[in-house]
C-alpha cells in the first residue's frame, strides 16, 4: 500500500504542502491535476528522488521516508520514456530482471513491442520509446509502480491497448500502482482511488465515480469538467406527492432514503429539485451534462426536473453532441449522442424539453 501523511516538499519556488492520502495494497491510484499542480513532484517524493521537508512516506508496512530510492522497491515510468541509449530494446527491457526473464518476454508481447527487441533505441518513435520504458519497469515486477503520464505519447489505438494491458497485469500480478494523469476518462477507467491535486495541495480524494459525481466545491466541479454549475439558494422540503412543500423539520421516517431530505434549489427564476443532506442557504448545484435528457415534446417521465427551453448552441464532436439550452435566462448544457441529435432533428433557435432526475443534482 501507499500511505502518505502530511508530506511537504519543495522544488525551487514550488511547494507540496501537507499532502495526505492512501492507496490500499493491490489498488490502482490516480493523481489528477492541472499542469504545475505538483503531480510529478509528488511521485518523485514518494520514490525518494525529491527530498521531503516534513511528513511520512510508508510503502507496504514500512516507513521509507529516509530510505534511499534504490531501497524502496519502486518502479517508475516517466512520460518521456527515458531509456539506456547504449542498450538495445531487448536489453533495456531485460535490465534488472536477469537475461531473458519470462516476465520481460510476457510484457513485451502484451504491449505489442516484441518485434522491436533487436532495434536500437535511437530508431524508435516517441510512442515506442514509452512502451519500452513501461515494459522495462513492469518486467521487474515491482510491488509498487509509479507512472507519470505513461500513455501520453501513444496514438489512440495503442493508448487503449496499453491501458487495457497494464490494468490487466495489475489485476493478475497484484502490484500497487499510482499514476499521474490529466485524462479524466483514463482516471475513471483505471483508478480505484482518485486524488485531486492543485497548487501542491490535495483538494479531494476517493473512488473516481464518487469524486466525479460529488465534487466537494464548485471549483472542483468546474475543474473536473462539469458543464452545469449553478449558484442559488437551498430550501429543505417534504415530498408529499406531486408537489414539494416547505417544512422546518426533518422528513418523516421512510419518506425518502434514510437521512435524506427533499431539497429545492432556486437558481434565478427556476427551481431545481434534488434530495440529500444540506443546510438551507447559499449553495451550488452541479448537474453533469450526460444526466440531462432532451425531447421535442413534453416527456412523460418520473424525473422531478422538467423544463422547456430554447436551443442557443448546438455542436457535435465525434459520437457526442452538446446542446446548450436557455431556460428562462438560465443556461443548461446537455450531452447527447450525435445520433440522438440527428434523430431529434435539433437545431439552434428551436424550443425543446429538458429533464433530469432529482438524484442527478449534487449540491456543494
Amino acid at each position: 500500500m501507499i500511505s502518505i501523511r502530511n508530506l511537504t516538499a519543495r522544488v525551487g519556488e514550488f511547494h507540496l504542502r501537507n499532502v495526505s492520502f492512501d492507496v490500499p495494497e493491490g489498488r490502482y491510484g490516480v493523481v489528477i491535476g492541472p499542469a504545475g499542480s505538483g503531480k510529478t513532484t509528488l511521485l518523485e517524493a514518494i520514490a525518494g528522488l525529491t527530498p521531503i521537508l516534513a511528513g511520512q512516506v510508508s510503502l507496504g508496512k514500512k516507513d521509507v521516508t529516509r530510505y534511499a530510492p534504490e531501497d524502496r522497491g519502486i518502479g517508475i515510468v516517466y512520460q518521456h520514456g527515458y531509456l539506456f541509449p547504449h542498450l538495445s530494446v531487448r536489453e533495456n527491457i531485460d535490465y534488472g530482471t536477469g537475461n531473458g526473464a519470462p516476465a520481460a518476454q510476457e510484457v513485451s508481447e502484451r504491449l505489442g513491442i516484441a518485434a522491436l527487441a533487436d532495434r536500437d533505441v535511437h530508431s524508435l518513435s516517441g510512442g515506442e520509446r514509452q512502451l519500452v520504458a513501461l515494459a522495462r519497469s513492469l518486467a521487474r515486477r515491482p510491488p509498487l509502480l509509479l507512472l507519470d503520464e505513461p500513455f501520453s505519447a501513444l496514438d489512440p489505438k495503442r493508448r487503449t491497448h496499453a491501458r487495457r494491458e497494464v490494468r490487466a497485469l495489475h489485476r493478475e500480478w497484484g502490484f500497487t500502482a499510482l499514476q499521474v494523469t490529466h485524462d479524466f476518462t483514463e482516471a475513471g477507467l483505471l483508478g480505484d482511488v482518485a486524488i485531486l491535486l492543485d497548487a501542491g495541495r490535495v483538494l479531494q480524494q476517493g473512488p473516481p465515480d464518487e469524486v466525479f459525481r460529488r465534487p466537494a466545491t464548485p471549483y472542483i466541479a468546474e475543474f473536473l469538467g462539469a458543464e452545469n454549475v449553478l449558484a442559488g439558494t437551498v430550501r429543505v422540503l417534504a415530498d408529499t406527492g406531486p408537489d414539494f412543500v416547505a417544512v422546518e423539520e426533518p422528513l418523516p421516517a421512510g419518506a425518502l432514503a434514510p437521512g435524506y431530505h427533499a431539497l429545492e434549489f432556486l437558481s434565478g427564476p427556476i427551481s431545481i429539485y434534488t434530495v440529500g443532506n444540506a443546510e438551507p442557504g447559499s449553495a451550488y448545484a452541479v448537474i453533469r451534462a450526460e444526466e440531462i435528457a432532451v425531447a421535442r415534446t413534453e416527456p412523460a417521465t418520473s424525473a422531478r426536473n422538467v423544463f422547456r427551453g430554447r436551443i442557443v448552441e448546438l455542436s457535435t464532436l465525434g459520437a457526442l453532441g452538446r446542446v446548450t439550452l436557455d431556460i428562462q435566462g438560465v443556461q443548461l448544457v446537455a450531452s447527447l449522442t450525435a445520433r440522438s441529435v440527428q434523430e431529434l432533428a435539433l437545431a439552434e433557435g428551436e424550443d425543446v424539453w429538458a429533464s433530469f432526475k432529482a438524484m442527478a443534482v449534487h449540491l456543494c
